[in-house]
């Protein structure tokens, strides 16, 4: 599996894939928080909070992971090369996890640079160094493990169609259904947003760590990898 996991990142990284991600996500953050005015500028809302980064980074990896995503395994199907690929000395299974694995570590990989967010959060307090260390930390899990369920949507939805542009509006549709999807259709009389992936991350964004909500994502993920592997197997 590290070798799949191995081919994976080298694949991003050779060409312009893994660069343009990490870039692209930094940027899209950057100008939202910084440089355009609205409701997710820190330095106009006058707090020293990141409350506004935890929630627009949903909302742009929901974009950005299917189109991570999105080649997984619709090229290998286009290319021929799965069939090659099931004939190595590894299971599907770890084919399946190799490949996951390495798109979980790319998003990684461009989450790291917003640390640096905090840093400037707590020059920016009033005194510095003034800054909500549970919500901060317990988003930063949130988002990881939000990354941990989108990858696996996005993995799954690559294994339905030939064409990366149609596997990814695909995961860009489930992903949008699973995190947003049920907050719409909550009404007084039915409260059904729990079962939707933004109720909960918002529970772990509040800084407490509930098993439930990591179940949750953790069901969620393994539901997809599950799926992905069926799906192979009808191949």
């Amino acid at each position: 599996m590290l070798t799949i996991i191995k081919r994976e990142i080298n694949s991003f990284f050779s060409s312009t894939i893994g660069y343009l991600v990490i870039a692209v996500f930094l940027v899209i953050n950057g100008l939202f928080l910084w440089v355009f005015s609205g409701n997710y500028n820190i330095l106009d809302s006058g707090f020293a909070d990141l409350s506004p980064y935890f929630e627009l980074a949903p909302w742009v990896l929901l974009f950005l992971i299917p189109a991570v995503c999105m080649r997984a395994f619709s090229d290998e199907m286009k290319m021929g090369t799965l069939e090659l690929l099931l004939t190595k000395p590894v299971s599907l299974k770890q084919i399946v996890l190799g490949k996951y694995f390495g798109a979980v570590i790319l998003i990684s990989i461009a989450l790291v640079p917003t640390i640096l967010y905090v840093f400037t959060i707590s020059e920016l307090g009033n005194p510095p160094g003034n800054w909500d260390v549970g919500s901060t930390m317990g988003s930063y899990i949130g988002l990881l493990f939000l990354v941990l369920a989108y990858t696996s949507i996005g993995i799954f939805s690559s294994t339905l169609s030939q064409n990366q542009i149609v596997a990814f509006i695909i995961a860009v549709f489930l992903c949008f259904a699973l995190y947003y999807g049920f907050e719409g259709f909550t009404s007084s009389t039915f409260d059904i947003s729990n079962l939707g992936m933004k109720a909960h991350f918002d529970s772990v964004a509040r800084g407490v760590l509930d098993t439930r909500d990591l179940i949750y994502f953790l069901s969620v993920t393994v539901f997809f990898i599950a799926l992905t592997i069926f799906k192979l197997k009808q191949q």
